[in-house]
């Protein structure tokens, strides 16, 4: 991680911004308070065709999936919804949610959780 400095008075310490290299995130994933207390979180999700993602969850804040290479399959309250790459899917507060690749191919995505820690309410063993 590269840290700037702001240049504001008195903050000596404050970075303007941080430069995290990717592959040095713990399982792909980013919690923004141990970054530079960033308001969010994410999730570098690269799976192969047919895996599952995470069992069934919720949280209580929105999670944003943003799908770069390949197509999912998101199972959000009663609901099932397919989506590709190029297509962005938004999970309200609260909304029951999981996913699978549902492709031929990868699945690449990020997941953005709208809070600078992860809190998950796990509803599948």
């Amino acid at each position: 991680m590269k840290k700037a400095a702001s240049g504001r008075a008195g903050s000596e310490d404050a970075a303007a911004y941080l430069v995290v290299e990717r592959d040095q995130l713990p399982d792909s994933e980013l919690q923004g308070y141990l970054y530079g207390g960033a308001g969010v979180c994410l999730i570098f999700v690269d799976m192969g065709p047919g895996d599952d993602g995470p069992r069934l969850h919720r949280h209580a804040y929105e999670e944003v999936f943003v799908i770069l290479e390949g197509q999912a399959r998101y199972t959000v309250g009663s609901e099932t919804v397919e989506a590709r790459a190029g297509q962005v899917v938004i999970v309200q507060p609260g909304m029951p949610h999981k996913f699978v690749n549902s492709g031929s191919g990868r699945l690449r995505q990020v997941d953005i959780h709208a809070s600078d820690r992860f809190v998950t309410e796990w509803l599948e063993d």
